[in-house]
C-alpha cells in the first residue's frame, strides 16, 4: 500500500509529520487553519500537498462553523485564506487554489442559497483531482521519455527533492512518472539526490521508494553530474516546482538549476513535472519569482557547521526555460517550456483549469 501524506474524512484531517521521517511514521491531527499554518510553515507537509492541507483545514472550519446551515461565509473564507497564505508566501499552488475558491464564491454569490457546504465539497474534491492529475502527469511523462529510447530499453531517472505520495494526495508528480515507468517494466533505477540542506531526498524520497519496492540509489547532491556521465541517466524528472512562469522559467528546490546545467552538458533530457496549478500567469519570467530564504540554522545546526558563520540558505532557485530540454509535464501533456504561455492561454480559452 502506498504511503499517504494526508488522511481526510469529512470532519477529520490528519497529516504524516514528515519532519519525523524516516525514524518515525506518525500521523498528527489537524483541527483547523491554525494547526495547518504551523504544519505548512514548519515543513511538516511539503508542496504541492501544502495547498491540499491548507484548503482541507478550511473545510473543517466551515463544517464546524456552519454545521449544515445555509449561510454566506465568503468573508470568513477570505479571512482564513489570507491567513493560510502567510505560512509559505512562495507556495504558488496554495495561492492558485485560494484564487479558484474565490472564483467559486463569486459565482455562488450570483445565485440564491449559497452554502458553506458548497465550499466544503469543492475543497474535498481537490484530493481526487490531485491524484487524477498526478496519474496523468505520470502517463504523459513516461510516454515522452520512452519515445527517446530504443524499444524495450529500461531507463534510469534522476530526481531531486520529494515528488511522490508524501508530497501529494497520492501517486506523485515526478515520482508519478517513475511509477508509470516501473509499472510498464521500463524502469532500470531511480537515482535520488539527498537534496540538502533539508534532505527531503534522503529522508523522504528514499524512504518512499524503499517502501514501494522501486529500485533506487541515494546519491550526494554533488555526485549528480558524475552520475549523468557515468551511470547512463536517460531522463531527468523534477519535483512539481514552486512556480512555472509563462515564459517557461521554473522555480524549484535549490539545486535544480545546477542539475539542469549539468544535464545540458551531458545531453540528458531535463523535465519539469508540474500540475497546472504551478503555472503562474501573473509572473512573466523567473526573475520575477520571489525566492524564499530559509533560516540559517538549517545549515549551521542541522549539518553541524560552526555557529557564527554567515549563511545564505535559499530554498529554491530558478531554472531558465531553455535548459528544460524535455519539456514541462502537466496533466494536459508535455509542453515545450517556451510554449507554456500559449498552452495556458489555450486552456483558458477552452474553459480548462
Amino acid at each position: 500500500m502506498a504511503l499517504e501524506s494526508i488522511r481526510y474524512r469529512r470532519g477529520s484531517l490528519s497529516i504524516l509529520n514528515q519532519l519525523l521521517l524516516p525514524e518515525q511514521l506518525r500521523y498528527e491531527r489537524v483541527d483547523g487553519a491554525e494547526r495547518a499554518w504551523e504544519a505548512i510553515h514548519s515543513m511538516e507537509v511539503t508542496s504541492p500537498a501544502i495547498a491540499l492541507v491548507g484548503c482541507l483545514s478550511l473545510a473543517l472550519e466551515l463544517a464546524g462553523r456552519c454545521r449544515g446551515c445555509r449561510c454566506r461565509d465568503a468573508a470568513f473564507v477570505e479571512q482564513r485564506l489570507r491567513f493560510l497564505l502567510t505560512a509559505r508566501p512562495t507556495a504558488v499552488n496554495l495561492h492558485r487554489e485560494a484564487e479558484r475558491l474565490r472564483e467559486r464564491l463569486r459565482e455562488w454569490s450570483r445565485s440564491p442559497g449559497i452554502t458553506a457546504v458548497g465550499s466544503e465539497r469543492h475543497i474535498e474534491g481537490l484530493l481526487a483531482k490531485d491524484r487524477a492529475d498526478n496519474e496523468s502527469i505520470g502517463a504523459h511523462g513516461a510516454q515522452d521519455i520512452l519515445r527517446r529510447v530504443p524499444a524495450g530499453v529500461p531507463v534510469t531517472i534522476l530526481t531531486h527533492c520529494n515528488t511522490g505520495s508524501l508530497a501529494t494526495a497520492g501517486y506523485g508528480t515526478a515520482l508519478g512518472i517513475v511509477r508509470a515507468l516501473h509499472g510498464q517494466g521500463r524502469l532500470r533505477r531511480v537515482l535520488c539526490t539527498e537534496t540538502r540542506p533539508y534532505n527531503q531526498g534522503s529522508r523522504l524520497t528514499a524512504f518512499e521508494l524503499l517502501h514501494d519496492n522501486i529500485p533506487a540509489t541515494l546519491i550526494a547532491d554533488s555526485a549528480a553530474a558524475a552520475a549523468m556521465r557515468d551511470c547512463g541517466v536517460d531522463g531527468e524528472s523534477r519535483e512539481g516546482p514552486t512556480a512555472v512562469a509563462p515564459n517557461g522559467d521554473t522555480a524549484n528546490k535549490i539545486g535544480t538549476y545546477q542539475l539542469a546545467v549539468a544535464a545540458r552538458h551531458h545531453r540528458v533530457p531535463f523535465y519539469v513535472a508540474a500540475p497546472s496549478s504551478s503555472c503562474d500567469p501573473a509572473v512573466p519570467s523567473g526573475t520575477h519569482i520571489p525566492i524564499e530564504e530559509r533560516p540559517g540554522r538549517e545549515l549551521t545546526h542541522l549539518q553541524g557547521a560552526l555557529p557564527g558563520i554567515d549563511v545564505w540558505n535559499p530554498a529554491f532557485d530558478v531554472t531558465p526555460h531553455d535548459l528544460i530540454t524535455g519539456g514541462v509535464v502537466t496533466e494536459w501533456g508535455v509542453v515545450p517550456a517556451s510554449d507554456v504561455r500559449r498552452a495556458l492561454a489555450e486552456r483558458a480559452a477552452a474553459g480548462g483549469q
